[in-house]
């Protein structure tokens, strides 16, 4: 049955099929024949070998006739032998097909490892063919630079090539424009040398015409001085019996006329005077005229100055008798319950004479300031009213910003105002201002100025203490450059603040006791006296800014002379405190104002003595 199924199979389409057991990759790789290293082992044990274990006799028959016997076996009910002699040849059979079999896989397994043996060497020669290719591709690429490199060497010859052939023809180009270029420059030099020529010839001829003009106004000059002697000739001899001695005036018009001549003649000779001979004539004719002028006054003079002596010696005679009756009033004791004390023995309850005068003099120059800038005070005309406001903000402005914060802000501060003062123009509030822009301008803002330094003094130093020296030094520099408006500043401050004379006014009849009051220096408003520690506040402020000033120099000048109003001020003032009585809480507040803000510097100044002053009032004054 099994040999039936084989040779069924064999005759079928797939069995007539034949198979290359031995493929080889040639259809992939190039044909090359190469006998494995199994092939050996598989000839000698399988192909070549002999068996001797199967007998030529005891080969199997073909199938057919097996197959035949077989049946004949069966047809004719073989004996019971002869069915185990053909199991056995069948058993043969079948382990001689194992046999087969085995074989079969045995080759199959040796044709493997020759595929794989194969593969493997074909993988070697991919290896050697790719490194092959590699190095191949490296000498392409190798090749490749260098006619790259060949090639860039070739244009960058040619590069160079064509640089120096532009380089020649801008050469060349150049050349040819240094040519044109020498050539306009011969003809421009003849064009200037023409110009230069025609110039020096119109230069000739103003400067003769100049010349000629010199002459004529020096000629002019000269006859207007000779009219002008005659003038002054006449006038000595018409002026004689006034008992003026001109003599010296008519020496110097001859010495005038005489240096005219002398110019004109060397002008003369020269062929044409020069400027400055027509300025010496200008200068010598000026003072001519000058002589004429002063011959005029001092006749005018002469005849006004005894009148003019007489006029002043009552004015003065007059104002010495007012000084006598204001002091006879000031001086006069108010009806306090201050008279109804005992009169401390050794003090004073006036002020002396002297501080008084001083006091009455300085008021006097402030009511007198103040008559002459009423005109500019009160006036309604817009236009007047528009420069008033902008003369007292250019000074009252800056004086309002100064602080202890930056040293450099006072110093503008001060420099705005001193220029201002000396006339030069400022911008304020976007406005360009001088003080010469009304006739009053200058005596009307010392007047402000004044009034805004005590104002600082009642009002900032008052509230910050520490402000009191910044402003003294711009106050005391001023005061240096400009007296008046130290002076008017003094005046101020004793009106403000009579403590700082020192003078205590006293109760007068006719007057009210809220004009006595404000002569004390309290403010009221509405008939309405102020609280006494915003006085005390006011005053302290006020001493403060004073005690400063007597001890402060500007520190950005010289400083060469004496102080406008130094510590000397300060020992009269601290001496007439102490021989004057003490009056309730303003002395005591004063006295320690004034010795914390300048006593160190009096210390400075009069060392002992004024430790002996300190020790007087500590001893004596305080107790009383």
């Amino acid at each position: 049955m099994d040999w039936e199924t084989l040779e069924a199979l064999k005759n079928s389409s797939k069995g007539r099929l034949r198979y290359k057991r031995d493929w080889s990759l040639e259809n992939t790789f190039e044909p090359t024949v190469v006998l494995s290293e199994y092939a050996a082992w598989v000839l000698d044990n399988f192909i070549g070998r002999t068996e001797p274990d199967i007998a030529p006799a005891e080969a199997p028959p073909p199938l057919d006739d097996t197959v035949s016997l077989a049946d004949n076996e069966l047809n004719n009910h073989s004996s019971q032998e002869s069915l185990k002699e053909a199991e056995s040849l069948s058993k043969q059979r079948i382990d001689k097909v194992m046999e087969v079999e085995g074989k079969i896989l045995l080759f199959e397994k040796a044709h493997k490892m020759k595929v794989k043996a194969d593969l493997q060497a074909r993988l070697d020669m991919c290896d050697q063919f790719s490194k092959a290719m590699a190095e191949k591709s490296a000498e392409q690429l190798k090749r490749f630079e260098e006619r790259m490199e060949l090639q860039h060497r070739q244009e960058k010859h040619q590069l160079l090539e064509q640089l120096v052939k532009g380089s020649k023809e801008a050469l060349g180009q150049q050349e040819k424009l240094k040519e044109e270029h020498r050539h306009r420059a011969k003809l421009l030099t003849l064009k200037l040398r023409e110009a230069e020529q025609q110039r020096q010839q119109e230069i000739e001829r103003v400067r003769q015409e100049e010349g000629r003009e010199r002459m004529r106004r020096l000629c002019s000059l000269q006859q207007e001085a000779l009219q002008l002697i005659q003038k002054i000739q006449v006038d000595y001899k018409q002026q004689e019996a006034l008992r003026v001695d001109l003599s010296a005036y008519g020496h110097r018009g001859n010495q005038i006329c005489g240096i005219l001549s002398t110019v004109v003649r060397s002008s003369s000779e020269r062929g044409y005077p020069t400027q400055d001979d027509v300025s010496l004539g200008e200068h010598s004719l000026q003072e001519m005229k000058m002589l004429v002028n002063t011959i005029e006054k001092e006749l005018a003079a002469a005849e006004e100055r005894k009148k003019a002596e007489d006029e002043a010696a009552k004015e003065k005679q007059k104002e010495a008798q007012q000084i006598q009756q204001q002091q006879a009033k000031l001086q006069t004791p108010a009806p306090t319950q201050d008279q109804k004390q005992t009169k401390r023995e050794g003090l004073q309850k006036k002020a002396s004479k002297g501080t008084l005068q001083r006091f009455l003099e300085l008021q006097k120059v402030l009511e007198l300031c103040q008559k002459v800038c009423e005109e500019l005070a009160t006036c309604k005309d817009p236009q007047t009213k528009k420069i008033r406001a902008d003369l007292q903000r250019a000074v009252t402005t800056p004086v309002s910003q100064i602080s202890s914060v930056s040293g450099s802000q006072v110093r503008d501060t001060f420099d705005k105002i001193n220029n201002f003062l000396m006339g030069k123009p400022i911008v304020s509030a976007g406005r360009t201002i001088v003080v010469s822009q009304h006739p009053l301008g200058l005596d009307f803002v010392c007047l402000k100025l004044a009034e805004k330094l005590v104002s600082q003094g009642e009002e900032e130093v008052a509230s910050h203490h520490e402000s009191a020296f910044p402003i003294a030094s711009v106050a005391s520099a001023l005061w240096e450059r400009y007296p008046k408006v130290g002076e008017l500043f003094l005046a101020n401050l004793h009106k403000k603040c009579p403590y700082a004379v020192p003078f205590y006014p006293a109760f007068q009849e006719g007057i009210s006791l809220e004009e006595y009051q404000r002569l004390l220096g309290y403010q009221v408003k509405d008939s309405i006296v102020e609280q006494q520690d915003s006085f005390l506040k006011r005053m302290s402020g006020m001493i403060r800014l004073y005690a400063a000033i007597m001890q402060v120099r500007w520190p950005y000048g010289t400083n060469q002379g004496n102080h406008p109003h130094g510590l000397n001020h300060g020992w009269l003032w601290l001496a007439q405190m102490v021989n004057m009585e003490p009056l309730s809480d303003i002395t005591a507040t004063l006295l320690f104002d004034f010795l914390e803000v300048c006593g160190n510097a009096m210390i400075r100044q009069y060392q002992d003595q004024f430790w002996k002053l300190l020790l007087l009032i500590k001893d004596q004054y305080f107790p009383t």
